[in-house]
């Protein structure tokens, strides 16, 4: 743990602590290489933008300690059993409990399927450093892997782009784009991710056209 923790600078005694609490599933698409990413998300946002560090840090290392598939009907409540253990973690650990909240606030927040809007700048942070690895190129490789993962095709035979049929992201990763990756770049919470997604929400709508220029032959 120690090789790795390190990769978590400046929080690497605290990286050292929560890293075997991070993630229980063999799920590649929220392991800790994408905790890192979002970790380093997370403290770019927040030179620019302020906040308490070492909330930021605590809950970004346990957003997703608790796993639920993308296709379970419980997946809405992943963010808030991750909070409820990231407490538990936190409270063994001697957290004050004003700190242990705000970290728990922020996991709770920082789920598109939760829906629960983000009240503190830590969780607006957070919410951000997430949805940032959701698009852009490492977006592009996570919906097809999870897409794999869900035994979903790649696209509809007949219509790639989905122009005559409902989308169906279930069945087709290409659909998942528009459905909902498109959206995220206009939900950020910060002047800085604003910024940053913008130019990963042009990457995805690159591909997506060479995806279906390709396919369309």
């Amino acid at each position: 743990m120690t090789n790795l923790s390190a990769a978590f600078t400046p929080h690497e005694k605290l990286a050292a602590q929560l890293i075997p609490f991070a993630c229980e599933s063999d799920d590649g698409s929220h392991d800790l290489a994408h905790i890192l990413r979002v970790f380093k998300n997370a403290m770019r946002i927040q030179a620019e933008e302020g906040g308490d560090r070492e909330v930021l840090a605590a809950a970004t290392l346990l957003h997703d300690c608790v796993a639920v598939e993308k296709n379970s009907p419980h997946r809405a409540q992943a963010s808030r059993l991750a909070a409820e253990k990231a407490s538990g973690i936190l409270k063994s650990l001697n957290w004050p409990e004003e700190k242990i909240a705000a970290v728990a606030h922020a996991v709770t927040t920082h789920s598109f399927s939760a829906n629960l809007p983000p009240e503190t700048l830590e969780a607006k942070i957070l919410q951000d450093a997430d949805r940032l690895d959701a698009i852009g190129a490492i977006g592009v490789a996570r919906c097809f892997y999870i897409g794999g993962r869900m035994n979903s095709g790649l696209h509809d035979i007949a219509d790639p782009a989905g122009d005559a049929r409902p989308l169906d992201d279930k069945n087709f990763a290409i659909d998942h784009f528009p459905i909902k990756l498109f959206k995220l770049a206009d939900g950020f919470q910060t002047a800085t991710g604003r910024k940053l997604a913008a130019e990963r929400h042009r990457r995805l709508e690159e591909f997506r056209n060479q995806f279906l220029e390709e396919v369309s032959g």
